[in-house]
Parts: C-alpha cells; sequence; structure tokens
C-alpha cells in the first residue's frame, strides 16, 4: 500500500475513534511509512527538523504515543527504534524478523504463535494483555551478500 493509501486509512482510523490527526502526527507518521526498517526517535526529530525546526524530543515522543495508542506503530523493544504497522485497522499478533545487518524489520501475524504462547501463559495462571514477539538474525539480502 502507498503512503498516501497508508495516510488516508490512518484519517479514516482517528475519526472513527474521535482523535485528532495533526500535521505533526501526520508528518511523523509519513516519515515512519517511507522507512525501510525501524527508526530511532532521535532520528525521526532529525527529519521531522527538515520541516518543522521548532521540533524537540517531547513533540517526537508526544507524536509516537499518539501513533501507538492507535496501533499506527510498533516499537521495536530491543532496538528502541519504531516502525509503522500497515495493518492497523484491526488487532493482529505481532511478530518481528529484525536483520541485524541492515536494519530490515519484516512483520510477521501469526495466530499459531500467539495461540501458543496464550496457552502456555495460561497454563502458568498468567494472562497475556499484548505481545510482540522479536527475532534476530540477518535478511536474505545481508545473507548473500
Amino acid at each position: 500500500m502507498n503512503i498516501e493509501s497508508l495516510v488516508g486509512k490512518a484519517k479514516q482510523v482517528c475519526d472513527n475513534r474521535g482523535a485528532r490527526f495533526t500535521p505533526i502526527r501526520e508528518k511523523v507518521f509519513r516519515l515512519l511509512a517511507s522507512a525501510q526498517g525501524g527508526v530511532g526517535a532521535y532520528d525521526l526529530l532529525e527529519q521531522l527538523k527538515v520541516t518543522e525546526s521548532g521540533a524537540k524530543p517531547a513533540t517526537i515522543y508526544r507524536a509516537l504515543d499518539f501513533l501507538a495508542e492507535l496501533g499506527f506503530i510498533h516499537k521495536i523493544e530491543s532496538t528502541n527504534a519504531f516502525m509503522l504497522c500497515h495493518h492497523f485497522d484491526h488487532i493482529h499478533p505481532v511478530q518481528l524478523l529484525i536483520c541485524d545487518t541492515c536494519g530490515f524489520v519484516k512483520e510477521l501475524h501469526s495466530t499459531v504463535i500467539s495461540h501458543e504462547l496464550n496457552n502456555l501463559a495460561a497454563e502458568g495462571g498468567f494472562v497475556v494483555s499484548g505481545q510482540t514477539i522479536e527475532a534476530h538474525g540477518k535478511c536474505d539480502s545481508c545473507r548473500t551478500s
């Protein structure tokens, strides 16, 4: 899906939920939509400053918090980076394959993995409220070069 379609879909989700998709939030969304892998908050801030010279760390973190709250982005905990979720219009299990060489991130949606984790957690008396599984390795391009 192209960036304009993603932005249109995000605006529709915001309208449906009564949330404001401000110009800053849209710019951060667009920056993440154009990225190939995870992007750190300060890298996003530097990119945002190209058009918003007065942007501060709080600006980017507020936008990221909003985007995460609405499910538009995933936080990659192991690298402290963020990536756009292209399937934000519905709740889904998330598994991330992260290339340690080039930083490429592939998002998977295995219900089998999700169900197995939930079942194992339940056996131990634990209820999972959210899950993002991260796996590190090398992508096909980096393995073959």
